[in-house]
């Protein structure tokens, strides 16, 4: 029998998601199921595929404000499948929660997308402004080939996404407790510092990039980069990896090479912390070699037309009032808010993502649903 009952109809996509084993950047055929129930919809569908990347671009409607939903249907490895109670790709209910690789990032609310659209189009089938989906299959990979490359397709054919939704999982303990607003920037840098290769009993003969280096690192960790602002905390530099030397004792290393990453606020650029970074390891007199690469400049969505959406069909829905928030890692949602776009990530709880045993409570499932659909009414209605 067909699936008639909005609630079914999401928990049964979802299932039907989890089951496609796609491991970053493997689609699985998850595109092609959304794609199907979509262009059944009315929505027109782009394809855009990009290296080894599946993505797609879906608009319904013909004018006004575009409102677009954004998300990623790969996911990471399950990693240990001996440690899960079930099999990550085959969605089982235990209790009242629905285990699965992708369930809670972000298989569920891709589900509660297409069937708040399906039932709002249905509704309102002339409805105001245009909807949008952005979906790709490089999220929870190197991010090259996915929502970027889109986004420099759409730019060059003049398309502009006024407000965008990101379905990552956003709440923490209660679905609909807190909504992204923003995100931190991110930069990361590769420091090699250089010295002399030497016998550990003649160092007047080397020179121990180790011992130059720690004053350095200390005044990089020690450093005041702001204060942040009423919507960040102040910006942080965290060194992740130290390597240097052969595993011996009597060796000094010739050079020594350090990760670090800094989260960065709206109260500074990527320029002006490279060259205060710079600046600090020139005046301990390092000789050095440094490369920078950038995963997302900060963003924000102040207070406006879509986060009023967002946060009155919470409330309708959920029954809380969320907290808004910048914090957590980065998102797509850094390759869309540079075009113009009001963004906000609203989601399932975080809680299980990545490990395993992943999982949503299955209330939570139609729940989200609604929500996104309260933001179609508020907004296109």
């Amino acid at each position: 029998m067909p699936i008639t009952d909005p609630d079914d109809a999401t928990l049964a996509l979802t299932r039907e998601l989890i089951a496609r084993q796609s491991v970053t950047p493997d689609d699985a055929g998850c595109q092609d199921a959304m794609v199907s129930r979509l262009k059944q919809a009315g929505f027109s569908v782009d394809a855009m595929r990009f290296g080894e990347v599946d993505n797609f671009w879906a608009t319904h409607g013909t004018s006004g404000p575009l409102l677009a939903f954004a998300g990623h249907t790969d996911v990471v490895p399950p990693g240990d499948e001996a440690s899960w109670d079930s099999d990550p790709f085959q969605a089982t209910v235990i209790g009242d929660e629905l285990f699965g690789r992708g369930a809670a990032d972000m298989k569920a609310s891709l589900a509660a997308m297409v069937v708040a659209c399906e039932q709002f189009i249905e509704q309102h089938p002339d409805h105001a402004g245009r909807i949008g989906f952005l979906i790709t299959s490089d999220e929870e990979g190197p991010a090259k080939n996915g929502t970027v490359k889109v986004m420099e397709s759409l730019s060059s054919r003049g398309e502009q996404i006024d407000w965008c939704v990101v379905g990552e999982p956003s709440s923490t303990t209660i679905l609909g407790d807190l909504v992204k607003n923003g995100r931190r920037g991110s930069l990361n840098a590769r420091l090699i510092v250089n010295g002399t290769q030497g016998h550990i009993a003649y160092p007047h003969l080397a020179d121990n990039p180790i011992h130059h280096a720690m004053p350095a690192l200390d005044a990089l960790a020690k450093e005041a980069w702001d204060n942040g602002n009423d919507f960040f905390d102040p910006t942080s530099l965290q060194i992740s990896t130290i390597r240097a030397g052969q595993g011996v004792t009597n060796v000094i290393p010739g050079r020594l090479e350090v990760l670090f990453n800094l989260r960065f606020s709206t109260e500074l650029t990527a320029e002006a912390i490279k060259s205060r970074c710079e600046d600090i390891l020139k005046a301990h007199g390092l000789s050095y070699d440094i490369e920078w690469s950038l995963s997302g400049e900060p963003f924000l969505t102040e207070p406006g037309a879509l986060l009023d959406a967002v946060m009155q069909s919470i409330e309708a829905v959920a029954g809380c009032r969320p907290e808004v928030s910048t914090g957590g890692g980065t998102s797509d949602g850094r390759f869309i808010a540079p075009s113009g776009a009001q963004v906000v990530e609203v989601g399932h709880v975080n809680a299980t993502i990545h490990q395993c045993n992943e999982r949503v409570k299955l209330a939570d499932i139609p729940k989200l649903t609604e929500i996104y659909k309260g933001i179609l009414e508020r907004l296109l209605a």
